[in-house]
């Protein structure tokens, strides 16, 4: 608001504006289009002498920061939107932050804008994108944004291969995103790319999937080698605690608990409630694997033949695909 203050043009307002230009500027974080400008009877002349007087700096074609030096996010964020016109709304990367599905950036700000608006991409600073569906995809929030659901659709489509898009999906639901309403999304907006994947990513998360690993494991390891899919965070009573294990194969009939660690040290409590669960695991007869992230994203091959290999050793008879990974 420092920054604001200081620099009202009350040479060239009434008096009785320049409250509402300070309510303005606090508003949209001390940026302005010269089209509010204009209500208030100032025209272009006095934006270019506040320029050149290095009171003023131009932002993006039309828009201009009341103040000098870096601009911050939120001034950024309300360039962007001006900028778009009064339809446009964030999307896709910044829309995400926003709903703090992902940290914050230092990247362009994405904006949607309906087909027919004038507004276009500025290299390094403002994404436009456009949408049909426009109408559907509004939330009601400050900033405007698009919805929850439809900005983490947006930002799975952005990943270079349907594997990513996937995954990244499936990190943001587990994020806070609610897999249903992704669901409708999908099908009331397809996508348009990576429709199988996005949609196999919601399965995932609704048949229990809670983790970015978790999710490794149910695509690179089970459905790429033709695994048949193990049962999600099924409980087990361990010294009168229900405990949740990450996958097991009871359904197949076969007594395989596979722990999926995420972890990047131990706690000692946790280390302590595993070794009951494996101890209580063992004395019950049931087989168990153990993977962590590192074992799994640099060698998914090795995990499943781990897997089948018990499987097989408890009498499973299927057959393991191979992969486009597999040696």
């Amino acid at each position: 608001m420092a920054l604001v203050a200081r620099c009202v043009p009350s040479e060239i307002l009434r008096s009785a504006a320049v409250d509402r230009w300070e309510r303005l500027l606090a508003a949209q974080s001390g940026v302005f289009h010269v089209r509010q400008l204009r209500t208030f009877g100032v025209g272009q002349a006095s934006v270019v002498a506040m320029v050149e007087g290095g009171r003023w700096q131009p932002v993006v074609h039309g828009v201009y920061a009341t103040f000098t030096g870096p601009l911050p996010r939120s001034s950024l964020i309300a360039a962007a939107l001006q900028y778009g016109g009064g339809a446009a709304v964030l999307s896709h990367r910044t829309a995400a932050e926003e709903w703090s599905l992902l940290p914050p950036s230092d990247g362009p700000i994405h904006i949607t804008v309906p087909y027919g608006t004038s507004a276009i991409t500025q290299p390094g600073l403002i994404v436009v994108h456009r949408s049909r569906a426009y109408r559907h995809i509004v939330a009601t929030a400050d900033p405007p944004r698009t919805s929850i659901a439809d900005t983490a659709i947006d930002v799975a489509v952005e990943e270079p291969d349907a594997r990513r898009a996937r995954a990244t999906l499936t990190r943001l639901m587990v994020a806070g995103v609610r897999p249903l309403a992704v669901e409708g999304r999908l099908i009331e907006r397809p996508p348009r790319r990576y429709r199988r994947a996005l949609a196999g990513a919601v399965r995932l998360v609704r048949e229990g999937v809670l983790s970015a690993l978790e999710e490794l494991f149910a695509v690179d390891v089970e459905e790429a080698h033709g695994l048949p899919a193990a049962r999600r965070q099924a409980p087990f009573r361990v010294d009168g605690l229900t405990l949740w294990e990450d996958a097991v194969y009871d359904d197949l009939g076969v007594p395989l608990t596979v722990r999926l660690d995420g972890r990047t040290h131990l706690l000692s409590r946790v280390a302590f409630r595993d070794r009951r669960r494996d101890n209580a695991a063992e004395l019950a007869g049931r087989s168990r694997l153990t993977f962590g992230w590192d074992d799994l994203s640099a060698d998914p091959c090795a995990g499943a033949r781990d897997v089948v290999t018990v499987l097989r050793r408890r009498g499973w008879d299927g057959e393991m695909r191979r992969c486009a990974r597999c040696p």
